[in-house]
């Protein structure tokens, strides 16, 4: 925290002043310690105050550059308030440095230059982003509104008020006001650390206020179906037709991997035949534009087969009925019920059960999984990579039936390794408890 503070604008004369106006300086002391900078801007000796530190006058100009005067010395207060409140000390001439990139920058206020992203954000969906993503900013943006009026009781601060603290902050009123859980509460914080990382990438913040922040996600338990829940689910008859439809668009995607934005835009030009002769699925992802190649397996191509006559689909253009995300997933919600799911369905639960029912479990190499959901890392795969007890279960029977057989064709053999694990664990405790019969009898 700043403890003394001292300003003063005064006229400097440079070596070579010969009369005239002189520039206006001005003088910041912390401590003992100074630093001095020009405002840009000048005035005649004779129309000057030294003891005040403005100009002297009612004309229009004059005015003018006290009004400018006033707001440097509004800009001052403010960081150092901002300084108080982050319990932090600046040096004179970072104060100095402070105080000017506000100047400069002053409409680049937290709230500005968030909606300025959003603003460019929306203009590029459809062609670099989601409109999901989009909406997620724009849900930061609201919490961070929110967050702001709460704490400092305004619509907006400055820049220079965005720190370490102010991040946890954040994190706290996350979690107790809207009470969100760790990740969700994660993922509003990294929409704010992007806005800071090109304040920081631009010169307006100085100091980036993640340096010492991590952001950590908490493992979740992520829904899918059991083989026989999804054999269940797929024999089910829904007497409604919206319900039946839902059910066969989530069906698609357990056998598909697809997600709901990749599934909906599928056209009959995005199916074609593959390397193997069989039909395939040519598409790019939406959310990072990445191929996918999925070969279609039997389930996949029936429901593409049921819904090629209908004429209203056919007219669409599309391959399957086209819903809205809300929609579908308040639909899968009355489907979980009528079935009698032990965990209520969202749409993404369908490619979690592409990556762990129908693929890993049968044995599908975690690398051909991840090419067909379209990952472009490893690791994002591993998330989905769910190994079932029933998966464990099945590969110790298959262990204990080899080290059966081992000790069944070589009864021998099985002996003396049985007498080498006796002798060693004999050496043992003669290098333990040395030679004496006593103490190996004791023992």
């Amino acid at each position: 925290m700043i403890q003394n503070l001292k300003t003063l604008f005064f006229l400097k004369k440079g070596r070579e002043y010969k009369g005239g106006p002189m520039p206006i300086y001005l003088r910041i002391t912390i401590d003992g310690a100074r630093a001095e900078a020009s405002i840009q801007r000048s005035c005649e000796p004779k129309k000057w105050s030294q003891r005040n530190g403005r100009a002297i006058g009612t004309k229009t100009e004059v005015v003018v550059l006290n009004t400018h005067l006033d707001i440097i010395q509004g800009n001052i207060f403010q960081i150092q308030r901002a300084c108080a409140l982050a319990v932090k000390k600046l040096s004179a001439k970072e104060f100095i440095t402070n105080l000017f990139q506000t100047e400069n920058t002053a409409d680049h206020s937290l709230m500005n230059v968030f909606k300025e992203h959003n603003s460019q954000f929306e203009k590029l969906v459809g062609k670099e982003f989601s409109y999901g993503t989009l909406k997620k900013f724009k849900t930061a943006l609201s919490h961070l509104e929110n967050f702001v009026e709460w704490k400092f009781q305004k619509k907006d601060v400055d820049l220079a008020m965005i720190n370490h603290l102010f991040v946890k902050d954040f994190e706290f009123y996350l979690k107790t006001i809207p009470q969100m859980q760790h990740n969700t509460a994660m993922s509003n914080i990294k929409k704010l650390k992007k806005i800071t990382r090109f304040c920081v990438a631009n010169e307006w913040l100085a100091i980036d206020p993640f340096k010492s922040y991590k952001i950590t996600t908490k493992e979740t338990h992520r829904v899918f179906l059991m083989h026989d829940e999804l054999e269940f689910l797929q024999s089910k008859v829904f007497t409604n037709t919206r319900l039946d439809q839902v059910r066969d668009i989530f069906i698609f995607s357990c056998y598909t991997g697809l997600a709901y934005s990749d599934v909906i835009k599928l056209m009959p030009k995005d199916v074609s035949v593959g390397i193997d002769g069989e039909q395939w699925i040519f598409t790019n992802r939406t959310k990072t534009d990445s191929q996918s190649r999925i070969p279609l397996l039997p389930v996949a191509k029936g429901l593409i087969e049921k819904y090629s006559k209908n004429p209203k689909i056919v007219s669409s253009g599309r391959l399957l009925p086209n819903l809205s995300n809300e929609k579908l997933n308040a639909y899968l919600k009355e489907i979980s019920v009528l079935c009698g799911l032990k965990n209520e369905l969202t749409f993404h639960c369908a490619r979690h059960t592409f990556a762990t029912t129908v693929t890993l479990t049968n044995g599908v190499p975690i690398e051909t999984v991840g090419k067909m959901l379209g990952h472009k890392s490893l690791r994002t795969t591993q998330i989905y990579a769910k190994i079932l007890d029933s998966k464990v279960s099945e590969d110790m029977k298959m262990l204990r039936s080899r080290l059966q057989n081992n000790k069944d064709d070589n009864p021998k053999k099985w002996s003396n390794f049985q007498t080498t694990i006796q002798q060693t664990e004999l050496d043992q405790l003669t290098d333990r408890y040395g030679e004496d019969e006593n103490q190996k009898t004791t023992f």
